[in-house]
């Protein structure tokens, strides 16, 4: 079974999570930018027939590229580690487990909102995000502040 949060243990991670994600977003952007850099070279090799080719620009490219990659997969291991699910990293959305009335659904958090205000069922995805009301609190398990 995945690890249950109550909302105030996903709302107390928002600020770890938030700064994964950033992370692992500048990440996956470097690696990306540092991989159409390479193509080019490798176009430019072609076109040319390998004359004048900085052979250590394209070996740092390929270095700078690794560790992104690696920083990413790190990133992307503490998310999952925390117990939360990463649904969508280009928008940075995530989905916290959670009960309510004992089945399993999941509080839900975009990059970029405050705090935690909706929730969805686990067969439903972002579009089916409900917002978090006074009968979400009555029904959620650990949800009323001790």
């Amino acid at each position: 079974m995945s690890r249950m949060f109550t909302l105030h243990e996903a709302e107390a991670l928002l600020p770890s999570m938030e700064g994964w994600l950033r992370a692992a977003i500048e990440s996956r952007k470097s690696a990306s930018e540092a991989e159409e850099q390479i193509n080019a070279l490798l176009l430019r090799i072609n076109l040319t027939g390998g004359v004048q080719i900085d052979i250590g620009r394209v070996a740092e490219l390929k270095s700078n590229k690794e560790q992104q990659i690696e920083l990413l997969k790190q990133t992307l291991g503490e998310i999952e580690a925390s117990g939360a699910v990463l649904k969508d990293l280009d928008i940075g959305l995530v989905d916290f487990p959670t009960l309510l009335d004992g089945e399993e659904v999941y509080l839900c958090w975009k990059l970029g909102e405050s705090g935690i205000g909706f929730w969805h069922h686990t067969t439903e995805g972002y579009a089916g995000r409900k917002q978090i009301d006074r009968d979400f609190l009555d029904r959620h398990q650990g949800s009323r502040p001790m």
